[in-house]
């Protein structure tokens, strides 16, 4: 079993910057591939970004390219999101998420079956 727990979230204004933390517990870390959600009310659950177990390659969903990144740090059983430039569109409930298996492709939301509680992220116009 995977424990994950998000921390971070915030009411910040456009163009404004906000950072995300995920800590994993419960399972090896670096065995999983690591992604970030996030939803808002009505509509499903989007794949923003994701990382390989080695932190080597990342995806990043066309709306956040250039302004978010991810990343990992497999000593600290922690995953990151930094998000630069926010928008009124990025406020949503943002959740961490591990794949369940070791070999599961990072890209693909079905490959995702832990997940955090989720943080509120508000972007104010």
């Amino acid at each position: 079993q995977v424990q994950l727990v998000e921390s971070g979230g915030d009411l910040v204004q456009a163009g404004g910057s906000l950072s995300l933390s995920c800590a994993s517990s419960g399972r090896t870390f670096r065995n999983s591939a690591m992604a970030w959600f996030r939803q808002v009310p009505g509509k499903e659950r989007m794949l923003i970004a994701s990382i390989t177990r080695g932190g080597t390659s990342t995806y990043e969903a066309d709306s956040v390219k250039g302004r978010f990144t991810i990343s990992r740090d497999n000593t600290k059983n922690l995953l990151y999101l930094q998000m630069n430039s926010l928008k009124p569109e990025d406020t949503a409930v943002y959740y961490c998420a591990a794949a369940a298996d070791p070999y599961s492709d990072y890209r693909r939301s079905r490959s995702y079956a832990y997940w955090g509680q989720g943080t509120q992220v508000t972007v104010s116009s």
